[in-house]
This record gives structure tokens, C-alpha cells and sequence, in this order.
């Protein structure tokens, strides 16, 4: 039987983003609030020094504890996802929309530090001085609260630090320490230049950490992530039926034949607890491996890396892939949002831990989002999702996986292969329904101008993907014209503004395979899934055979498109009816002899039959069935 995941996961989770956050300051409407309209002269490096000399903390920890928050960026005082504000990211979240148990002082620092030092808590949202002097102030009453003096060496404040992170457990304060012993550079959205020098020597009196709390050793995550076992159903939805199960499909990748290789990244349209509370229901029919928490990083493992979760809405990805779950929003429609620093760090170190486990590639093609999953059938395109959204900072996040993006070297040549590669701070297309902001994409026109209609009748909603290309993606260059590059894109020429080879930069990668139809082809068709051809099926007479369709798209002949792998894959269909696996031939992986490249077709992925291309590698000799 094949299940659609998270048919019922955006109705099960938690209340939009207003009713977490509570009434925001007025600073959130995504206009630049007046107190930080600077002249350039006034440095944010000074507000820093500033900050930390008025209330005795060590202007480096300062430094260091707002760039593991929001990597000193301001966002012009609209809150993240979970509800942080300003360069140090306190924290101010509606109790009411707090599961019960849940809340504490962590959820709102940003009342607590303007307590501190008398100012409105509108105010310290708002304008970077107060918000640093409101952290530094909290930090300083942490330390002393700790029972340590305020010390003017960092290493002095790791309790203070892992405090104001919400809890001793995460990640955040080791983080914040290794940011002080490395330092950081960098130039935010609105053009103020920050920088902290390293200090290697720099020695920590950090405190032992707790005892590992029982069952953590159950989930498959990498040292020193704060990571927690908090399984998923898998149950019955009608006792009556033992095909009725949710929310996964038991496994044994890959050692079962079902290769790993691809990681899917979803955001949760809801909150931590009521996605929990989703993933934990049988009749949710959704389920991801992973659950990363926006407010400290905090990772919980749902469904074992061995079994099929119910992701991605195409069974070919759920089958080889690994599904990671982000608290957060693509595109809250009452204010800008943005997702955390500490969701970032997380989910990469968690996924470079899982692509030196099972091989899997750390580029675009095999780290997908969610909106890079193509429909497996034709019926099933328009209703694709498309998180985690067109803010979601993939420079960024390529950064964090060690696999960042190719420097720009000028204009593209005709038959390149390129990466999509604008810088994330200054690409701000318009998007339908939000002020300016960073984006992850460049818009698609069908000529070389900005006057071109976008490409397919595309819109600029920034849920229609018709006719974006997003950061880190590959493609074969078309066309050039004065300052603008054309890519084959869903079949046909897409243009892009790319002025001096500013946006496009050359793909790096090693040996890549770019794919054309095969001689005499007019045209050859695209697949959304990569099922076996019914010969495969001759010997599991119990296994119903799984129709191989094509979209209604193709390839024409003269286009080209990069392979995301070297080798084709074999088409494959994992059967598993019941929930015990005692039905006939239960949890049994069929495998063709037809195989198929996947490629980025659109703005997605797709497979081409190896035999309706060239410029590939011979496909393997097929063992039979």
C-alpha cells in the first residue's frame, strides 16, 4: 500500500505563529524601526563595547552569545520563529500558547532584561543598543546569580551562558565558547560590520555535565548535539484492519537494499509540542526522522534511520531518504519570521553526521528541501509542498555543512554547468505579501529583462515555484545576454539577472554528468518517482505491480541537465502491508533492471530512463528477477 505522508499534519499541528508569539511589538510589521534608522557611522561593533563596559561582561562573550542568537542581525525587529528578538535574541512567547509545563523564564527574557534596565520591552525588540544593553544586563545578574564574580575573563561564564541559552543541556553555550576561541566576521543585512577576534588559548571552567539521561543512546545523532529518542506511532487506526497503521514503515536500511540518498528538510507549520503531539497519533499518517526545536537546537529522534517515515509525499524519497523536521514557518502570513541560529546549527551538524554515515552527497541535489521533491505522478504536482520556504538561508546553511558555495568567477559560458548562487543578505526580490527582505532565489523570466513575464505564468508568491530558482541548485547554462544567463529549466530557457556573473557561480562539483535525449529523440519523457518496469513484479505474485507514468513533461532534444549522481539508480518498490510484516511477501523490496538518473528538472528534482539519454555511464548489467 502506498501512504501519502502528512496528509493530516498541517491540520494537526499547533496555532500559527501569532498565537505562539503572543502580541508582538509594533516593531514587527517588517518596517525598519526608527530607533536603528543609523547613519553607517554609528557602529554596532561600539554598541557592543558599549553594552559590555556599562554592565561588566567581557565584550567578547557578548559578542560571542549574540552571534550563536542571530549572527548579530537585527532582523529589523521582527521575531523568529519561536519568538526572539533583536541581535541577542531575547525571547518573549504568550504563556497562554505554552503547552502546560512547558513555559518558563527562558520564554521570556526579553520582559525580564528590560526590567533590567527600566526601558519598555517594545523598546529593547526594537533597537539594537537597548537589546544589547538589556542582554548584557542579563547576563551579568546570571553570572551573579550563579554565585561567580563578574569576571573579566569569558571563560568565568559558562553557567551565565548556558542560562541564557534555556538550559544546560543544549548545545548553545559550548557553541558560544567555540565562536570565542575561533571569532567571526561579518557584515549584516543592513550593512554594519562586526568582528571578533579569536582567542585559542581561551580555557573554560566548564561544569560536568549530567549523567546521559536513560534511552538517549537510542538515537542516531552525532556527539554533543542534545538529541532524544520520542518515538512516533506505529499503531493501528482500525483495530479491525492490520493495513490501517501509522505513522511509519518498518525497514532495515539500508541493509535491506533501500540505499540512503537523500536528507528532505521540512518546517513544521506549528509549534515543538503540538508537532509531537502530530507525530505521536496513528491517524496522522506523517511522520519525519528528526524534529529539530527552534528556541535552543534541541533534536528529537522520532522514527529509527532503518525504517520508512512518511515524509516527503513520494515514496521513491521516502525510501531513500532521511526526513528533518524544523519548528518553524515558510510564510507566516502576520509578520516576517525567521528561523533560529541554533535550528540551523543543529540540523547541519546533524546532517553532516548522517551523510558521513550512509554516503550521502552534501550539495543540493541529495540536502533537498522539502519544495525540491517532485510530485510522483502528474495529478499529484500542484499539491506539492514547499517548505521550508524562500527565507530559509541556504548560503548559510551550505556554510554549516562544510560545503559552501563556489566563488563567483564572471559571466557563465554556453554548455557550463553553474550553481544558483546569490548572496542571501542582499537578494531581496519582491514576494507577495511581506516587506523587503532576504530571499533565497532568483526569479525566472522567459526573456533576457526584467520586463519579461516570469517564467510558466508564474506569480510572485512565494508559494508558486514555478519560477524560482533557489541558492545552491545546478544547472546547464542555455543562453547569455547583456548581464543576464539563461539555464534549461522544465524544458525550456529560463532567464535570470546575472550581471557580471554576480548570482551564477561555476559548479565545482567532480565528475558531473550532464545529460542529454538520445540521438534521433525528439523529446524524452520526465518521471516524478523511479518505480520497476512490471517484469519486476513476475516473481512476487502478492505484490500488486506499480504503474511506471510519466509527467507531462519532457526533455526536448538540444537541452542538457546535470545527473545529480554519476550512476543510475535501479527503479525499486518497497511493499509492506501490514503492521506486523506477516502478510505474503511483506517488507519486500522489488528491484528492476530499468534504472534512471535523477536530475534537477524545474525547480525540482526528476528521473530520465537511462536509456533515453546520453552523455551517462552505461547502466549496470541487470541481475534478473
Amino acid at each position: 500500500m502506498i501512504r501519502m505522508p502528512r496528509a493530516a499534519a498541517a491540520a494537526a499541528a499547533t496555532a500559527l505563529v501569532a498565537a505562539v508569539l503572543g502580541a508582538a511589538p509594533a516593531a514587527a510589521t517588517g518596517q525598519r524601526p526608527a530607533a536603528d534608522r543609523q547613519p553607517a557611522a554609528e557602529s554596532l561593533q561600539r554598541r557592543f563595547a558599549s553594552a559590555a563596559a556599562e554592565f561588566g561582561v567581557p565584550e567578547g562573550l557578548l559578542l560571542a552569545v549574540a552571534y550563536q542568537q542571530t549572527r548579530w542581525e537585527s532582523h529589523d525587529g521582527a521575531p523568529s520563529t519561536t519568538g526572539n528578538y533583536g541581535v541577542a535574541g531575547l525571547t518573549r512567547v504568550d504563556p497562554a500558547a505554552v503547552p502546560p509545563g512547558a513555559d518558563g523564564p527562558r520564554l521570556h527574557t526579553l520582559d525580564a532584561a528590560a526590567r533590567l534596565i527600566g526601558r519598555p520591552a517594545e523598546q529593547v525588540a526594537a533597537d539594537p543598543a537597548q537589546n544589547l544593553r538589556a542582554a548584557a544586563a542579563l547576563l551579568a545578574q546570571y553570572q551573579r546569580e550563579s554565585g561567580r564574580a563578574a569576571s573579566a575573563d569569558p571563560g568565568d561564564w559558562y553557567r551565565a551562558v548556558a542560562r541564557y541559552g534555556g538550559s544546560d543541556e543544549s548545545p548553545f553555550a559550548d557553541r558560544v565558547f567555540d565562536t570565542l576561541r575561533t571569532g567571526a566576521e561579518r557584515t549584516t543585512a543592513d550593512g554594519r560590520h562586526v568582528r571578533l577576534a579569536g582567542a585559542p588559548a581561551l580555557r573554560v571552567d566548564r561544569p560536568a555535565r549530567p549523567a546521559p539521561r536513560s534511552g538517549d543512546a537510542a538515537a542516531d545523532c552525532p556527539a554533543g548535539l542534545d538529541c532524544e529518542p520520542r518515538p512516533a506511532a506505529y499503531a493501528l487506526t482500525d483495530p479491525a484492519d492490520p493495513s490501517s497503521y501509522g505513522n511509519y514503515t518498518k525497514a532495515n536500511r539500508p541493509d535491506d537494499g533501500q540505499r540512503i540518498q537523500y536528507v528532505v528538510l521540512h518546517d513544521t507549520e506549528g509549534g515543538y509540542d503540538g508537532s509531537l503531539a502530530t507525530f505521536r497519533n496513528p491517524k496522522s499518517q506523517a511522520s519525519a526522522h528528526y524534529l529539530v526545536r527552534s528556541s535552543d537546537g534541541h533534536v528529537a529522534q522520532l522514527v529509527s534511520n532503518r525504517d520508512v517515515a512518511w515524509h516527503a509525499g513520494n515514496k521513491t524519497f521516502n525510501m531513500h531518504g532521511i526526513g528533518i523536521e524544523h519548528e518553524g514557518y515558510a510564510f507566516p502570513k502576520d509578520r516576517p519570521t525567521w528561523y533560529s541560529e541554533q535550528l540551523y546549527r543543529s540540523s547541519a551538524a546533524l546532517v553532516r553526521h548522517l551523510a558521513a554515515r550512509y554516503g550521502i552527497p552534501l550539495d543540493r541535489e541529495h540536502v533537498l528541501g522539502h519544495d525540491d521533491v517532485p510530485g510522483p505522478v502528474q495529478a499529484n504536482v500542484a499539491g506539492m509542498h514547499w517548505d521550508p520556504g524562500t527565507f530559509w538561508d541556504w548560503a548559510h546553511y551550505l556554510d554549516l555543512l562544510g560545503a559552501p558555495l563556489p566563488a563567483h568567477t564572471g559571466p557563465p559560458a554556453v554548455g557550463a554547468v553553474i550553481t544558483v548562487a546569490p548572496a542571501f543578505d542582499t537578494n531581496r526580490p519582491a514576494v507577495n505579501g511581506t516587506p523587503d527582505r532576504p530571499e533565497n532565489f532568483v526569479p525566472l523570466h522567459t526573456g533576457p529583462s526584467a520586463d519579461a513575464p516570469l517564467l510558466n505564468g508564474g506569480t510572485r508568491d512565494a508559494a508558486d515555484w514555478r519560477d524560482k530558482a533557489v541558492t545552491g541548485t545546478h544547472y546547464v547554462v542555455a543562453d547569455t545576454a547583456d548581464g543576464w544567463t539563461a539555464i534549461w529549466y522544465d524544458g525550456q530557457k529560463a532567464w535570470f539577472a546575472d550581471p557580471a556573473g554576480s548570482v551564477s557561480a561555476p559548479d565545482t562539483r567532480s565528475g558531473r554528468t550532464v545529460l542529454t535525449p538520445r540521438p534521433g529523440a525528439a523529446s524524452v519523457p520526465v518521471y516524478g518517482r523511479a518505480y520497476p518496469e512490471a517484469a519486476a513484479y513476475r516473481g512476487h505474485p502478492s505484490i500488486p505491480v506499480q504503474q511506471v507514468v510519466p509527467l507531462s513533461a519532457t526533455v526536448p532534444a538540444g537541452q542538457a541537465y546535470p545527473a545529480a549522481d554519476a550512476e543510475p539508480v535501479r527503479g525499486d518498490f518497497y511493499y509492506a502491508r501490514n503492521i506486523n510484516g506477516d502478510a505474503p511477501e511483506d517488507r519486500t523490496l522489488v528491484v528492476g533492471c530499468d534504472t534512471y538518473y535523477p536530475i534537477r528538472y524545474g525547480h525540482r528534482l526528476a528521473y530520465l530512463k537511462s536509456t533515453d539519454v546520453q552523455g551517462g555511464s552505461a547502466a549496470p548489467a541487470c541481475p534478473g528477477n
